[in-house]
């Protein structure tokens, strides 16, 4: 039986002089079955995220990527942890280095990680991370206030996949974007996801979770309430918590 991408058992997490930011935790994500984490400002999303890219290790409990116990103090073990998993944040204004070229953001992991030395290498996966996008290879020669904010998410998505990660986490990634270009960032997360990259998606939006992921985990106050296939959870969300984010999202009057 192959074992899930990700396995989360027991985790906890405390800052220093803090009550636990995070306690329990336990979930998995299997390899092509996208997973939602869902929850208010406080719930513990961004500690947890924190902990699944290595930033942080976990003060209690196992987190383990293909079957294998993942430590982030190992510094060998983090650095092929970022070819694992790669991450899109929330903001594609600031997650961006306006003095540099497109070119060289998205190609940042090839050369910090060492993953292609070859000049033509690089170009050639710079340029097909971002035809996977949706833009134009030449685009790598422009700058991003050359480019909006749909297209600065593009971007930073590209930057992500280049290095080829199974796993990708998105941290909000469209709740700085207008409505119009939401869809098209879901709908991007959504095809790449169909050629084989799983995602999970931190976010507040449920809209967003229940566009791209088979999986929800619901936190509240550093621990999991109810967590199941999403359309489920929606559908007859059992713990009082889930019914109380589901009836706070903005519904349109009825004619």
């Amino acid at each position: 039986m192959t074992a899930p991408l990700v396995q989360a058992t027991d985790l906890g997490f405390s800052y220093r002089g803090a009550a636990p930011a995070l306690a329990d935790v336990s979930f998995s994500v299997e390899a092509g079955r996208n997973l939602g984490i869902v929850g208010e400002s406080g719930a513990g999303k961004t500690t947890l995220l924190r902990l699944l890219l290595g930033l942080t290790r976990p003060t209690m409990g196992t987190l383990s990527t293909n079957g294998v116990p993942f430590d982030a103090g190992d510094r060998a073990a983090l650095r092929s942890h970022r070819t694992f998993a790669q991450a899109v944040f929330q903001d594609p204004y600031s997650s961006l280095d306006p003095r540099q070229n497109v070119g060289r953001i998205v190609s940042e992991p090839l050369r910090s990680l060492r993953l292609e030395s070859r000049a033509s290498g690089v170009h050639e996966r710079v340029a097909a991370a971002l035809t996977s996008v949706g833009l134009p290879a030449d685009a790598a020669t422009r700058f991003p206030h050359e480019f909006s904010g749909g297209q600065r998410q593009r971007i930073a998505i590209a930057r992500a996949i280049v290095a080829r990660p199974r796993l990708l986490i998105a941290d909000e990634p469209v709740s700085a974007l207008d409505l119009s270009t939401r869809v098209r960032i879901v709908d991007l997360l959504s095809s790449l996801s169909a050629d084989g990259l799983t995602v999970v998606v931190v976010s507040h939006d449920l809209g967003t979770v229940a566009a791209l992921c088979e999986e929800t985990l619901v936190l509240e106050k550093g621990r999991v309430v109810e967590q199941g296939p999403t359309a489920s959870l929606l559908a007859a969300p059992a713990h009082p918590y889930t019914q109380k984010l589901l009836a706070a999202v903005p519904r349109l009057p009825k004619r």
